[in-house]
């Protein structure tokens, strides 16, 4: 097996300058990274990652706590951290928390446990948030994704307030509805109540009045959001337009609409929040405010970088601006 001193001869410098190109703990020319990488390619040295992370009390791998595998939007997060992870030379362990606050708990011991050099979490809804102290009394590297939080953490999500409203404004503005339901997400998710925001201010600035009946509650998934669009229709005025708060909800929303035969968007205008690899392919096409997910994880592993190495800073919260995309569901040519 190849060795770093293999290295240091095919490339004509000393060790110490091969250990400085792996571990980047100095400035080394670029002629000089260059002659060391051919070299290692060339006699096919592999870096002894465990000697390395036990030399440097690092593992070179983050651990992500996310729910993924009920929810498309974070399956699509966690493909954006992971990428984000390739292109710095770390590893990713992915654990779902399903959004269950006891999971959640202990998915974040776990990776603990298994020694990861920071944690990247889009926590639940935990009223007593109990993952969140873990991380704060185990002075555990962290950052929050998607879900922001009073607590002092690094954090990157969205704007979600006037995103929300640009979407719903859109409706009232463009196509004159006045009576718009809204699906919202899971209680407890500062997701939820930020978009709940948006939408009644986009009500309040076109003079509409807030009717309680028009807010539902979809708890993010597909059961709920079809119950609650049932809801929404058996209204003696049922709204002309819905909006669901993410894409779960919207797809949940879409099949109760089918199959109460409401035609979308004739009988009833369709917008949601978050886009989806499929959502220009669906008839009729979802008019949807997309989350830029690439900037998401490689945003949030650099704040993460930036916290391992710099554990004392001020913490840092990023807000990225949605896209709002126009298809056809609201009622657009």
């Amino acid at each position: 097996m190849a060795t770093m001193e293999d290295v240091a001869r095919a490339a004509d410098v000393s060790l110490s300058t091969v250990s400085h190109v792996l571990n980047g703990t100095r400035k080394v020319s670029p002629k000089t990274v260059a002659a060391v990488n051919a070299a290692m390619q060339q006699i096919g040295y592999v870096p002894n990652m465990l000697a390395r992370a036990l030399a440097g009390s690092s593992s070179g791998t983050i651990g992500v706590a996310i729910s993924a595998f009920t929810n498309h939007y974070f399956s699509e997060t966690v493909r954006a951290i992971e990428a984000a992870c390739t292109r710095h030379g770390l590893m990713m362990l992915f654990s779902d928390t399903h959004d269950d606050p006891e999971q959640e708990l202990k998915v974040v011991q776990n990776l603990h446990q298994r020694r990861v050099d920071g944690i990247v979490l889009a926590p639940s809804g935990d009223t007593h948030h109990r993952t969140l102290d873990y991380l704060t009394s185990n002075k555990i590297a962290s950052v929050l994704v998607d879900r922001m939080s009073a607590q002092p953490f690094d954090q990157v999500g969205v704007e979600n307030i006037e995103a929300t409203a640009e979407l719903v404004g859109h409706l009232i503005t463009v196509h004159g509805h006045r009576r718009i339901g809204f699906i919202a997400g899971a209680p407890g998710l500062s997701t939820t109540d930020e978009r709940i925001e948006g939408y009644r201010l986009a009500l309040q600035r076109a003079n509409i009045v807030f009717d309680p009946a028009l807010l539902r509650s979809g708890d993010s998934n597909l059961e709920r959001s079809g119950a609650a669009t049932r809801e929404l229709l058996a209204l003696p005025q049922r709204p002309t337009a819905i909006v669901a708060g993410n894409n779960l909800m919207t797809i949940g929303t879409m099949h109760a609409l089918r199959d109460a035969h409401i035609a979308v968007p004739q009988d009833v205008s369709l917008a949601g929040f978050d886009d989806f690899d499929w959502a220009d392919y669906f008839s009729p096409r979802l008019t949807v405010m997309a989350q830029p997910l690439e900037e998401l994880g490689a945003m949030a592993v650099d704040l993460l970088i930036d916290r391992i190495a710099n554990p004392g800073r001020a913490r840092h919260v990023q807000r990225l601006s949605p896209t709002l995309r126009v298809r056809n569901s609201c009622g657009c040519p």
